[in-house]
């Protein structure tokens, strides 16, 4: 009697762990989502306001340095088969209030040591 309830809650725990691609998860995105495009409209320079206009606020400003701005993006997949986690970073760094800097997980385009009034 034990050994044929034992058979049947395996074969339940089996049919559930077997269903469990069936409940969808959401992706859960966080952060500031960064086109490729845009970031290569960025050229050296630039002002704080341009920078604002083209990317938009950053998520984090330093609080001790406020000439470091960083833009993160984090995505956070539910469901494995949609793709994995990834996560995106970008940092620009002011001098004068002109972009001096930019680090991250992006390619600046050619043209970003040019600035813009030449």
């Amino acid at each position: 009697m034990k050994f044929k309830n034992l058979i049947v809650v395996f074969a339940i725990t089996l049919m559930f762990s077997s269903c469990a691609d069936w409940i969808f998860r959401i992706d859960v995105p966080q952060g500031n989502f960064l086109d490729k495009k845009d970031v290569a409209k960025l050229r050296i320079q630039m002002t704080k306001e341009q920078v604002e206009f083209v990317l938009g606020k950053p998520v984090v400003e330093d609080s001790f340095d406020h000439d470091t701005w960083y833009y993160l993006y984090q995505m956070k997949r539910g469901m494995k088969k949609r793709g994995e986690d990834f996560r995106k970073e970008l940092t620009i760094k002011f001098v004068d209030d002109k972009v001096a800097e930019i680090t991250g997980d992006f390619e600046l385009s050619e043209d970003f040591n040019t600035p813009l009034d030449q």
